[in-house]
């Protein structure tokens, strides 16, 4: 799989599957770079929110999200599949909400259709817990899937 969001000049190809911690929270990726996918979860490109995370920074400097605040309502993101195709949404709504009032429900709840989160760390540093204090939650729609040659699909 790959994850490229052209407004902030992002593109990897270094994907991990993601669970649940005993706490029932989403895992972060163990490697500062890597996305990770909540596998139990929806698929980029299947029905309902498929579930990315990624560090926003790291005691070397900026990590793989640390960027994802900048987004904006209309930019892309792409998903390339282990198949080879593609599935590529427009972001609708960033937002960015307390730690301790995560918006579970629309985060994780079903929709009608295929679309896709993205989370990172955001608002300020607490040097005292070593964590962030916020969440940045980015919301997107499927806006067309393409096949092992790049054509418009469905």
């Amino acid at each position: 799989m790959a994850l490229t969001i052209p407004a902030i000049e992002l593109h990897t190809t270094h994907l991990v599957e993601l669970g649940l911690t005993p706490e029932r929270r989403l895992e972060a990726p163990r490697e500062w770079q890597a996305v990770g996918w909540y596998a139990r979860g929806a698929a980029p490109g299947q029905t309902g929110p498929a579930v990315l995370a990624g560090h926003l920074d790291s005691v070397d400097g900026p990590a793989v999200f640390h960027r994802l605040g900048g987004l904006r309502p209309g930019d892309r993101a792409s998903v390339r599949r282990a198949d080879g195709t593609s599935a590529e949404f427009t972001v609708y709504a960033v937002e960015s909400h307390p730690k301790d009032a995560f918006p579970t429900d629309s985060v994780y709840e079903d929709t009608r259709q295929p679309e896709l989160r993205l989370i990172t760390c955001g608002g300020g540093f607490d040097a005292a817990t070593g964590h962030y204090t916020d969440n940045v939650i980015v919301y997107a729609r499927l806006a067309a899937e393409h096949d092992r040659q790049g054509t418009p699909s469905g």
